[in-house]
């Protein structure tokens, strides 16, 4: 199989890439070549910016693939870009887009790919709406042979998913743990969230490529099993030998006091309970399963951070802004408790 990935070595595609060229696929990679080094020797790159599409076309000039997939298109005129390039040349497209684009809060909480999609609170999640809808009308009117794939919170062994972190990734929350410090987690810690490693994400992307069945179809790719974010943390707790100091603010207070994006990523994501139906994957792709674990895979991941310096990125600003927030809380709490108590 001929294959072109736009990025290819993200979370995500990292997986993919390298599970592809252990088979021996012709795994073309267009990116800007900064990550390559953490792949087999065997991928054929193309080093360029995508957004430089006369540089692109000349690049592409005479090529074609029997699957694409852009693992970084954001918005519509990404994708406009994308279908100017690759028109003709390509028997299967694969769109990323994203399983925060479902309806926020959801009416039911069991999601399939029929679960409508509508996000008010994110920017994010409504371009990759608009993107799908783009590649859909591309599909019905002009028969470009779309795949739309909607992956929802996918880990690797760089990064422990988390519910609130800064801006510069999980391993702050896991250096508060380490220090005894409690750690900030949305609601009550009840809600039921879905986590998928990289691994098993890569095993059920593999399986809708060059599948006539997939094309024209949009399907989500997630592990079947829902943990709470209590019983996560915990686990993370677990895997550093640490008590588990849960503090928590509701999701609404967290997106009013911070300067991170959290009404998208919570109200608009994580502050809602998730169950996903993989049905149709399954159907798709017979005989798939996720077979790893939360517990297995943070255990994996937490282990692979505290061996691997440069997985230790500090938040110093993310870790005050922390305690800003638990000792607001606590002045409320005694400033209420002392008007009941008078």
């Amino acid at each position: 199989m001929k294959v072109l990935f736009i990025g290819g070595t993200g979370t995500i595609s990292t997986a993919i890439s390298r599970r592809l060229l252990e088979t021996g696929c012709e795994l073309y990679l267009l990116n800007r070549g900064s990550r390559n080094h953490i792949l087999p020797g065997d991928a054929r790159y193309i080093t360029a910016d995508i957004n430089d599409e006369a540089a692109v076309s000349s690049a592409l000039e005479g090529l074609s693939f029997d699957v694409a997939a852009d693992f970084i298109g954001f918005i519509p005129s990404h994708l406009e870009r994308d279908y100017r390039l690759l028109k003709g040349k390509v028997s299967q497209f694969i769109y990323i887009s994203s399983a925060s684009a479902y309806q926020k809060p959801p009416a039911d909480y069991l999601i399939t790919e029929s679960t409508p999609l509508a996000n008010p609170y994110w920017e994010y999640s409504r371009n990759k709406i608009a993107c799908e809808d783009f590649l859909f009308r591309l599909y019905r009117e002009n028969g470009f042979p779309v795949t739309v794939v909607r992956p929802s919170h996918t880990y690797d062994e760089r990064s422990v998913p988390l519910g609130v972190h800064g801006s510069k990734g999980s391993y702050q929350v896991l250096k508060r743990m380490q220090e005894g410090k409690p750690v900030i987690i949305q609601g009550d810690g009840t809600s039921l969230w879905t986590v998928t490693h990289n691994s098993d994400f890569a095993r059920g992307f593999i399986g809708l490529m060059g599948n006539i069945h997939a094309v024209g179809q949009a399907v989500h790719i997630t592990s079947d099993e829902s943990v709470t974010w209590n019983q996560l943390y915990r686990t993370i707790a677990d895997a550093l030998g640490v008590p588990f100091k849960p503090y928590y603010v509701p999701s609404d207070f967290l997106a009013a006091v911070s300067n991170y994006d959290l009404t998208g990523s919570l109200t608009g994501d994580k502050a809602n309970s998730v169950v996903f139906d993989n049905t149709k994957l399954k159907r798709l792709v017979p005989g798939f399963t996720a077979e790893k674990r939360m517990d297995q895979g943070i255990r994996e991941t937490v282990a692979y951070v505290l061996s691997h310096p440069e997985c230790q990125t500090a938040d110093p600003e993310f870790d005050a802004w922390c305690d800003r927030v638990i000792a607001a809380m606590e002045r409320a709490k005694q400033e209420i408790q002392k008007e009941v108590w008078a």
